[in-house]
């Protein structure tokens, strides 16, 4: 098969021929439809992933058709239309069996802990804990997105972060993950204001119902966000995952207010210098969000299914897997989510 290989950290993005990967006895291999280019995949390029060896072909974000099957999967057939999330759960663990398989003790994921799904086929491990139906009407470019942007901000808005309807959330960070989050909170009747240095991403913040912008490379970010809020915000997002942005989130917080960190944090980035007074004397809560399980992937496709949330309006750009080095290598450098759909 053609995948997208680097050989060293930060090194060349290079097309190349590998050999097919086979499935696991409980894993299927699924030949891929489309491949979304996350930042996440930019961490794993740039070395700031453990888990990731050499050489290795990258892409967690993915939709596609199952071409072979493991001979213990008993609930997925090939030819299938199938997503999964990118952390794959186990099934057997503690966390998995308490419905936790975001963070499950064994996870595996495509990208990270083997190769991924920028290339022609990929294998998933534990497929009849981690395979998700598609609707026969949605396009592999909008379920791609779905993996880890779009899902990510789901969970992280209405199951860790509890919107409810008239709150103030505000969001850092408009790239994929921040973009979803704004979608998915205005859909549950929140009041949004996004922040980003990018006039694009900002524009796209509007359009997905962004009642405020917000200017982060000029404005003393907390304060604006305290000024337009009347007050702070209930629910707030790093979206982005960089020592600024968290901070910024967390002083952007009304009195018990609930921050909520989805953007990785890469420790060889820096550290957050975290404002724990602020935490303190405001009684805020501090959460983690990471991705989300199978299992709870019905509640979102209902909602798309019905039209409330339309996370193909995220998807601003199809490419090449040739395309897929340079926009991997970018990441950031342009709004909205870039797929591959072409191998």
């Amino acid at each position: 098969m053609r995948a997208l290989v680097f050989e060293e950290f930060g090194g060349p993005l290079t097309v190349q021929e590998v050999p097919d990967p086979r499935p696991a006895p409980d894993g299927v291999v699924v030949e891929v439809g489309a491949s979304g280019i996350c930042r996440s995949d930019w961490h794993a390029w740039s070395g700031h992933d453990p888990d990731v060896d050499l050489p290795h072909v990258p892409g967690h974000e993915l939709a596609g058709t199952v071409a072979a099957v493991g001979a213990r999967v008993r609930s997925w057939a090939v030819g299938d239309r199938v997503t999964v999330p990118f952390v794959c759960a186990c099934g057997r663990c503690g966390p998995c069996r308490d419905g936790d398989g975001q963070v499950c003790l064994r996870q595996t994921q495509p990208g990270f802990t083997h190769w991924g799904s920028l290339a022609g086929y990929v294998a998933l491990d534990a497929a009849d804990v981690n395979l998700v139906a598609l609707p026969a009407d949605m396009p592999f470019s909008t379920a791609a997105s779905l993996g880890c942007r779009f899902a990510t901000a789901f969970r992280a808005v209405t199951g860790v972060g509890r919107v409810r309807p008239g709150e103030w959330v505000a969001v850092h960070g408009c790239g994929g993950v921040g973009l979803s989050a704004v979608q998915v909170a205005v859909a549950a009747g929140a009041r949004v204001v996004a922040v980003d240095v990018a006039a694009g991403a900002r524009e796209l913040a509007t359009a997905f119902g962004a009642e405020h912008v917000v200017d982060g490379s000029v404005a003393d970010v907390p304060t604006a966000v305290v000024e337009l809020t009347g007050g702070g915000a209930s629910v707030s997002l790093d979206a982005l995952g960089a020592a600024v942005t968290c901070v910024n989130s967390i002083r952007s917080l009304r009195r018990r207010g609930r921050h909520v960190q989805v953007g990785l944090l890469p420790p060889v980035l820096g550290r957050p210098e975290i404002p724990m007074e602020a935490v303190v004397a405001g009684e805020l809560a501090v959460l983690g969000s990471h991705g989300m399980a199978a299992a709870d992937y019905p509640a979102m496709l209902s909602l798309i299914s019905a039209g409330r949330l339309r996370p193909e309006l995220l998807v601003t750009r199809e490419l090449t897997l040739a395309d897929a080095g340079p926009a991997l290598a970018g990441v950031g450098g342009e709004p909205g989510i870039a797929v591959v759909t072409a191998f």
